[in-house]
């Protein structure tokens, strides 16, 4: 999936980054650092908006991310995708019909093969590299496993964006409203 040619997806820390967000053309993003409690009701609005968003699990304040947890989101909350580093996550999130993407810290090689290791597990729908700027290692993880990858973490620049792009990135998932405003198509 191509996200329509969007290079950027932005990473949306509070209400004020997504509102941000709506003043963009993006249609895809990501939610980071919500409270259990503003799930739902930030999702009914997201969906109001017309704005696909994945959830990153992991980083829900007051819920457990575990599969209990993915199902409760899944089957309560309905985000169009969720992101986690936790393999049983990523198999649940599948199970339910969401699309479901295996975060991986590149730090060296053995923490390499064994995020590959889980994703050949797993079977994530994307894989999410961090940090990002490392060209290589996204061509190799993308010929590896054939997922489409998104790259994240310490992408700074355009030209960084541009180079994980290059590389076989399929989007940049960001914070940087900088870089929202420069692939921004409106």
């Amino acid at each position: 999936m191509s996200f329509e040619g969007q290079k950027i997806l932005p990473a949306v820390r509070s209400m004020k980054d997504f509102d941000k967000m709506l003043e963009t053309s993006f249609e895809y993003g990501v939610f980071l650092d919500l409270h259990v409690g503003m799930l739902k009701s930030v999702f009914q609005y997201a969906r109001q908006q017309n704005r696909k968003m994945f959830l990153h699990i992991d980083l829900i304040h007051g819920l457990s991310n575990d599969e209990y947890g993915t199902e409760y989101i899944c089957q309560e909350v309905k985000p169009y995708g969720i992101i986690s580093t936790k393999g049983n996550v990523i198999k649940k999130a599948r199970q339910k019909g969401v699309y479901a993407t295996q975060r991986m810290f590149v730090i060296d090689s053995s923490a390499m093969k064994r995020s590959i290791d889980l994703i050949y597990k797993t079977e994530p729908d994307y894989i999410e590299i961090l940090p990002g700027v490392i060209p290589k290692i996204i061509t190799e993880i993308r010929e590896k496993t054939g997922k489409p990858i998104f790259a994240g973490g310490l992408i700074d620049t355009i030209e960084e964006v541009e180079a994980a792009i290059e590389a076989g990135a399929t989007a940049i998932t960001t914070s940087d409203r900088t870089l929202w405003k420069h692939f921004d198509k409106k």
